[in-house]
This record gives C-alpha cells, sequence and structure tokens, in this order.
C-alpha cells in the first residue's frame, strides 16, 4: 500500500467518508551550508521523495481534528484555545502551526485529517518542518487562505521557535515550502531569495542514515547558537554573514579560541556554498564533491557537531569510487550524512557503504537513493 492509499484508507476508516485533499509536504536534505541559515547565511537544501501527508476535509465547526497513523493518537484542539504541554510531541507542532496562524492575523476554519509520512524521526530530515508545511496548507485550504511559501516558511519557523522551544534558521522550511524538482534551491537566508540549481549530469544523491539519533532541543544547537552570536559581537556585527573573510582573517588573533573556529566555520561554509552553486551550474561535480568533503572537516573540527558514526560513514563514502564528496547533514550529533555520487553505481555504493559502516560501528545505517522534489503541494 502506498502512502497516499494508506491515508486515503486510513481517513474512511476513522472519520467515514471520502477525505476532500490531500497535502503533501516534503522532508530535506542540505546539499552544503550547515548552520549558516541562522547566521543569515546561505545554504542550498533540496527536497526529497519522504513526506508527511495529510487527508483532510472541512468542518463545520472551528476544530482542528488530526488522526496520526504514526504514533496512534489523535489531537483535538480548538485554535482559539490552546495550552502547551511542553512535550515537543508531535501534537505540539499542529498546535503551534495553528497558533502561529492565528498570531499572524489568519482567521482558521476547521477541518479533521488523518496524517502519516515516512521521514525517518530524528534523523537530520526535517521531519518537523514537514509537519509544519503539512498542517500549514491544511489550514490553507480549509480557510482559503493565500498560500506563499516564504511567508508560510516563516510561519513554520515561528512555531518551532516560540511555541516549541527549537531555536532553528529558516531553511528546513523554506524548502519544504518552495522546494523545485530536479533541483537544489540555494536560500539567501536573509532576503529568503531562491535560486534553483540543477544537479550535475549523471549524479546521484545518497542519504545515509547513521541510525544513531539526537534531540535538538536539548543539545548543543541553541548553544552553538549564542556562540556565533558572540563571535559576531566580536566584530561589532549582529550576525556572521556580515563579517568578510578578509576581516576574519585579518582579526582571527583577536577571538578566543572557540570564537575564532564557530566563526571560521560559518563564514568559510558560506563561501562554499556559493562555490558550490558555481560549480553546479557548470556541471563540476568533483568541484562539488570537494566542497562537500571540506565543510564537513569544518563541521567536525571547528564547529564541533559530528559524532563518530557520522565520520565513520563519510570515510565509508569517500573509500568508494563512484563517490563525488559527502558530508553530514543537518544540525549533527547523530543522524544522517549525504553523498554526491554517480548515478549508475548507485545500488552497488549503497551495499558496500552499508557493509563498511556496520563492519566499523555494529550498526547497520539506512541508505536512501534520493529524487530531488517540489516543496508542499496538493495532491
Amino acid at each position: 500500500m502506498t502512502l497516499q492509499e494508506r491515508v486515503i484508507a486510513g481517513f474512511s476508516e476513522h472519520f467515514g467518508g471520502q477525505a476532500t485533499w490531500i497535502v503533501r509536504a516534503p522532508g530535506r536534505v542540505n546539499l552544503i551550508g550547515e548552520h549558516t541559515d541562522y547566521n543569515d547565511g546561505f545554504v542550498m537544501p533540496l527536497a526529497i521523495d519522504r513526506q508527511i501527508l495529510i487527508a483532510l476535509r472541512a468542518r463545520d465547526d472551528d476544530r482542528i481534528v488530526v488522526r496520526s497513523l504514526d504514533y496512534d493518537d489523535t489531537l483535538d484542539i480548538a485554535p482559539s484555545e490552546l495550552d502547551k504541554l511542553g512535550d515537543a510531541g508531535w501534537g505540539e507542532y499542529v498546535k503551534a502551526v495553528a497558533w502561529a496562524l492565528r498570531e499572524q492575523g489568519y482567521t482558521l476554519k476547521g477541518w479533521e485529517g488523518v496524517m502519516t509520512g515516512d521521514i525517518p524521526k530524528g534523523a537530520g530530515l526535517s521531519s518537523s518542518a514537514a509537519l509544519e508545511l503539512a498542517v500549514a496548507k491544511a489550514c490553507s485550504v480549509t480557510a482559503d487562505l493565500p498560500w506563499n511559501p516564504a511567508e508560510m516558511a516563516k510561519i513554520g519557523q515561528k512555531a518551532e521557535n516560540q511555541w516549541v522551544g527549537m531555536q532553528c534558521g529558516i531553511m528546513d522550511q523554506m524548502i519544504s515550502a518552495a522546494g523545485q524538482a530536479e533541483h537544489a534551491l540555494q536560500i539567501d537566508c536573509r532576503s529568503l531569495e531562491s535560486t534553483p540549481v540543477p544537479f550535475p549530469p549523471g549524479t546521484a544523491i545518497v542519504v545515509m542514515d547513521t541510525a544513531t539519533r539526537r534531540g535538538l532541543v536539548d543539545s548543543a544547537y541553541n548553544e552553538r547558537r549564542s556562540q556565533c552570536q558572540e563571535a559576531a559581537q566580536a566584530f561589532g556585527k549582529e550576525v556572521l554573514r556580515d563579517v568578510a573573510r578578509e576581516t576574519f582573517d585579518a582579526k582571527a588573533e583577536q577571538l578566543t579560541d572557540l570564537q575564532r573556529r564557530r566563526a571560521r566555520h560559518v563564514i568559510y561554509e558560506n563561501e562554499r556554498v556559493l562555490a558550490a552553486m558555481q560549480a553546479m551550474q557548470q556541471h563540476d561535480a568533483e568541484t562539488l564533491g570537494k566542497l562537500m568533503y571540506a565543510s564537513h572537516v569544518s563541521l567536525r573540527d571547528d564547529f564541533e557537531v559530528s559524532s563518530d558514526e557520522l565520520n565513520v560513514i563519510v570515510e565509508c563514502a569517500r573509500q568508494q569510487p563512484a563517490c563525488y564528496g559527502a558530508r553530514m547533514t543537518g544540525a549533527g550529533f547523530g543522524g544522517c550524512a549525504v553523498a554526491l555520487i554517480r548515478a549508475d553505481a548507485g545500488e552497488d555504493f549503497l551495499k558496500q557503504v552499508a557493509e563498511h559502516y556496520q563492519r566499523q560501528t555494529g550498526i547497520t545505517p539506512n541508505m536512501y537513493l534520493c529524487q530531488a522534489t517540489n516543496g508542499t503541494e496538493l495532491l
């Protein structure tokens, strides 16, 4: 049974009758540009063919009733009467989006829906942003709200920052809202301008899930964000986006060791994203791959957000002749890495990396060949 068939059947079983709409919001993998988004920098993610679906129809009252097939749980709320539970479970994300939409001045209408998805939880593939955008799309179709991807991405970010308590940047919500099939999206996280960038011909993207997990709200993510702010302030700037590389190189020795390493990662990573876009436009897979490796080393050594398992799986990928480049992706401390490979070697690459990683760690990874897909949409 496909995901779509499952959600349609689940709706009929739980609510009776047929759903009026099916909304889809994708997860994402970030090709390059990590921990730059909350520094107003540049990122280059792609929406992937792993998603959250909601089959829904309007109600004649103001309640939002959502049945999660994956959690075997039902949420029943009135958007005008919301309370935080503080557990950051799936239902809190639904409430958060309803709250953020109302805070932005939107009038919501009631709807009932059944939800399911196939994005691995806690793997760094942004299941939370997909959930936020799917709920926003469900609210928009039932209340006939205008759908502006950048505005709805901001709604998702506000929900996560101010309700859930995760101080994420805008990247995850933006790519889930605005992704384009067969392209990565180079996003300026200050202006939210985005440029579709084609992949080099004959290449494929592999997501390598280490099968290790991290809890972002409780991790060092928020700590890294504050460290970046401190480093920017040392240059008299609000964010590291505004510190030129020449300025950093000239004044680096005046920083503490921690400030220097955090700032170096963000400032050099922004340069790597712009160079990666140029390489992709020139169909230069080898240069793109080298930039990905350099990004991983920087995340490992300067930003210190990698893990033993992430380092092992990146090295396993690097040893394969078909691999152009690989790096950890997402916030780090576990989760996934991403690799750019020759498309004709996909299955063999997956098999070899999985075997080598399992031999070294004793853990069975999950390996996915990914397609770049559209962002949030009605099916």
